[in-house]
């Protein structure tokens, strides 16, 4: 198994498409990459935390490659905008890959170089190094999957889903 941590604005999106994806065993919302232990969403929502909303996808390689996992974050969110996606905008929503060692450190650069094409402007996504992370509270967790009618599950993270569906149809369960 291997994980990445990775973050794209509001983290219920990158849980909801994850969370279809086949080898994928596991997606944890949660927050890291700033300085306040233990922060609270309410905290998170200040924007002074200095943490990102951020997703842990645990997956099977001899299901999903690695750079299938990574070429999806860079389809369902927009990596070229500083600090927000869409309406949520703040620090708090950067686009983001904390890295454990070097060798990821390398391969998330080399995504970065990869997907780039795909963009008119320059992917600003951080890359940083892999802090302490601190689980974000359980009614964060498996959040679309549990409330698909919820207006900004309909409005924002559908057609996230839908947009990646159209890339990457094989790899999803749903």
């Amino acid at each position: 198994m291997k994980t990445f941590v990775l973050g794209g604005g509001c983290f219920w999106c990158l849980d909801a498409v994850y969370q279809m994806t086949r080898g994928v065993e596991s997606v944890v919302s949660g927050y890291t990459g700033g300085a306040i232990p233990n922060p609270s969403y309410e905290q998170i929502c200040t924007g002074m935390t200095g943490h990102a909303e951020i997703v842990s996808v645990t997956f099977d390689e001899t299901i999903i490659p690695a750079d299938v996992i990574l070429d999806m974050f860079f389809i369902q969110h927009d990596p070229t905008t500083l600090n927000r996606q869409g309406y949520d905008v703040g620090t708090q929503y950067r686009s983001v890959m904390y890295y454990r060692d070097e060798t990821e450190e390398a391969e998330f650069r080399a995504a970065i170089e990869r997907n780039q094409p795909l963009f008119s402007h320059p992917i600003v996504t951080e890359v940083s190094r892999l802090g302490v992370i601190y689980e974000a509270e359980h009614y964060h967790q498996d959040f679309y999957a549990q409330r698909p009618e919820v207006g900004y599950c309909q409005v924002i993270i559908n057609p996230k889903i839908a947009k990646v569906r159209k890339h990457y149809a094989k790899w999803l369960t749903a």
